[in-house]
């Protein structure tokens, strides 16, 4: 019998990066204080912020720079950041320490595995993916953490109403991204193609920087029926 083995959706390409001797400290002495251990088990999202709030997920948020201003900014709501870069994890529990934002918590995992094993149906509010890698060469297409699979274990996880946010800044995965989504009978857009920026999210230096060049930022943002 022929034996096919499949390779599994990922959230990410591990990749090395620099780590400060800051992010280092905040790991080793934040993460087991502000962090969520990865397990196989479903996990109490009302203990583990100490409230019942509404619940935001983010995927993949980088150095952490945007999701601590948006924490800080809506503090009756409570956010779970999902990376797998220890300096990013480093950098944002240092901005939560600082800043004594008491409504983020991070979970240093691959995404598709805690969605899968630690989060229960219906958990959350919103989600929110701020421009993922794009994998611009066609034959990495498959290596985008936006493909179908992924995008229905998304809509299991939210509620019926909640949000799902993408935002990039290559035309091609906006595109992509938007196509996958209306291809999705449990999701339904909220604008016409692509969504103003909300309020919530903020300028990074980086896209105000791409902005100024001329560069295109599109924002697609769909609702769970």
């Amino acid at each position: 019998m022929e034996h096919r083995h499949h390779r599994p959706i990922r959230s990410f390409v591990l990749r090395q990066g620099r780590l400060t001797d800051a992010q280092q400290r905040a790991v080793e002495q934040l993460l087991p204080m502000r962090g969520i251990a990865y397990a196989p088990q479903l996990l109490d999202l009302e203990n583990a912020f100490g409230r019942a709030a509404p619940k935001i997920l983010e995927i993949g948020f980088g150095m952490g720079d945007a999701t601590a201003q948006i924490a800080a900014a809506n503090p009756d709501k409570d956010y779970l950041g999902i990376e797998v870069h220890t300096p990013g994890v480093g950098n944002l529990l240092k901005l939560m320490s600082e800043q004594n934002l008491v409504n983020l918590r991070v979970i240093r995992h691959d995404a598709v595995e805690v969605l899968r094993d630690m989060i229960a149906d219906d958990a959350f509010d919103g989600v929110h993916i701020f421009f993922p890698d794009p994998w611009p060469k066609k034959r990495h297409h498959k290596r985008r953490l936006m493909q179908q699979e992924f995008v229905r274990l998304l809509c299991r996880k939210l509620k019926p109403g909640g949000y799902l946010h993408f935002a990039t800044d290559w035309e091609d995965y906006a595109q992509w991204t938007l196509e996958m989504l209306r291809a999705e009978p449990q999701l339904t857009n909220t604008a016409a193609d692509y969504a103003s920026r909300p309020n919530y999210r903020p300028l990074t230096k980086f896209e105000r920087r791409g902005l100024n060049l001329g560069h295109g930022v599109w924002d697609v943002i769909f609702r769970r029926q």
